[in-house]
C-alpha cells in the first residue's frame, strides 16, 4: 500500500512538472495571433482583468489565465500603465507583461517647419488623430490668451521643431511647449545682441527675425538682410519687404504681388508703413533670431534676388537698380524658355518710390 502511494504521488508530481513545462513554454513562446504589427490602447485605470480581457478580445492573447497567473505571481499587477503600445510579430507573453510594465508607449511626433504661418502648424495639428483636438472654434486672440501671451496674436510664437508626443495629448499643449521654447531661445538670445540695436523690445526682435526668416533663401544671408533691414530702420527707411505685404494680404494673396498689392494698405504693408509690422509673420528658427539681434555690419541698404535662393546686396539705388534689371532681364528669359509666368514675391527689399 506504502509502495502505491509512493507511485500515485510520483506520477503526480511529474504531471505537475509537465504541466508547469508547459505553461511555461506556452509563456515563453511566441503569440500566434501576432502575424503583424498591431496597436494595443490600455485606459488610464484598468484593471489587469479589464486588460486581460480586451487581449483577449482583440485576439492577441488567448489563454488569459496563464496571463493573469503570471503578472500576479511577478507582482506587477499594478505596475502595468497606461498608453498605446506597439505590439510587433514575435512577442511573447513574456515580453508582453515586460513590454506593458516598461511604459514604452508609442511616440508620435509633429514638426513645425522654420517659416510656416501659425495656420500652416494649426493646420498640420488638426490632420493629427493622435492628438486630442481642443482649439477647433478658438480665434487669434483666444489662443493668445490660452497661451498666457499678452498679445492679440500668436503668430511667430511658436518654435519650429519636431515634438514628441503620446496618443491623447492635447493641440494645447503641444503649442504652449512650442511657445516655451521660443521664448527661452528668444530670452537667451536677447542677452547675445549687438549694442544699439533699434528695437524696443525682445518681441520687436521676433518680428524682426520672422522677416528674416521669410526673406532668407539660403541661412548664410540672415546676417546681412538683418543688417539691411536694421539699417534702414536706423535711417527711417521703410522697410519694403515682400512678405510682409503678402502676410498682410491673407487668404486674398494670389500668389503673385501686384503693384495695386503693393500699394494696399494693411497694418503689414512695409512698403506703407514705418518701422516693423505689429506681429511676426511667420515662425522663426534660431538662425533667424540670432540674426535679428547680431545684423552684420555693411553699408548694404538693398538687395534683390539672383534666381538661385540667393540674394544681391547694395549699398546705393542706383546699384539696386542695375542688380533688379538684371534680374528682370532673367526672368524674362527664363519665361520665354519655360513659357510659364514667374511668381514676383520675395523678389527685393527697397525701391524707395
Amino acid at each position: 500500500m506504502k509502495q502505491n502511494l509512493t507511485w500515485i504521488l510520483l506520477v503526480l508530481l511529474l504531471l505537475a512538472t509537465a504541466s508547469l513545462s508547459a505553461l511555461r513554454a506556452s509563456y515563453l513562446a511566441p503569440l500566434k495571433s501576432l502575424s503583424a504589427p498591431q496597436l494595443f490602447v490600455i485606459e488610464s485605470g484598468s484593471s489587469l482583468g479589464t486588460i486581460a480581457r480586451e487581449l483577449k478580445a482583440q485576439n492577441i492573447v488567448s489563454n488569459i489565465r496563464l496571463l493573469k497567473l503570471a503578472v500576479r505571481l511577478l507582482g506587477t499587477a499594478d505596475a502595468i500603465k497606461a498608453g498605446e503600445y506597439r505590439l510587433e510579430p514575435g512577442l511573447s507573453m513574456a515580453d508582453l507583461v515586460a513590454l506593458l510594465v516598461s511604459g514604452e508607449v508609442v511616440q508620435y511626433r509633429i514638426t513645425f517647419i522654420e517659416g510656416w504661418t501659425l495656420s500652416q502648424a494649426l493646420a498640420v495639428m488638426t490632420g493629427m488623430d493622435a492628438l486630442e483636438h481642443t482649439l477647433a472654434d478658438t480665434n487669434a486672440a483666444q489662443l493668445a490668451s490660452l497661451l498666457s501671451l499678452d498679445l492679440d496674436n500668436p503668430e511667430g510664437m511658436l518654435h519650429p521643431d519636431t515634438y514628441f508626443f503620446t496618443r491623447g495629448t492635447s493641440d494645447l499643449d503641444i503649442l504652449r511647449r512650442a511657445r516655451d521654447r521660443q521664448q527661452q531661445i528668444l530670452d537667451e538670445l536677447w542677452q547675445t545682441q549687438a549694442s544699439s540695436l533699434p528695437y524696443k523690445s525682445a518681441t520687436e526682435a521676433l518680428i524682426m527675425a520672422s522677416i528674416i526668416e521669410k526673406e532668407a533663401g539660403v541661412s548664410s544671408e540672415k546676417g546681412h538682410i538683418a543688417g539691411v533691414f536694421v539699417r534702414r530702420l536706423e535711417k527711417n527707411m521703410r522697410l519694403q519687404s515682400d512678405p510682409t505685404v503678402i502676410y498682410g494680404l491673407g487668404v486674398g494673396h494670389t500668389g503673385k504681388l501686384t503693384r495695386a498689392d503693393l500699394n494696399t494698405m494693411t497694418p503689414y504693408n512695409t512698403y506703407r508703413i514705418n518701422g516693423l509690422p505689429p506681429t511676426p509673420i511667420a515662425l522663426p528658427g534660431t538662425d533667424s533670431i540670432k540674426a535679428s539681434l547680431n545684423p552684420l555690419p555693411s553699408d548694404y541698404l538693398y538687395f534683390v534676388a539672383t534666381g538661385d535662393g540667393r540674394h544681391k546686396f547694395s549699398a546705393t539705388l542706383e546699384e539696386h537698380n542695375v542688380a533688379v534689371n538684371q534680374y528682370r532681364r532673367m526672368q524674362q528669359e527664363n519665361q520665354q524658355h519655360d513659357n510659364k509666368p514667374i511668381s514676383g514675391q520675395n523678389l527685393q527689399c527697397g525701391n524707395d518710390e
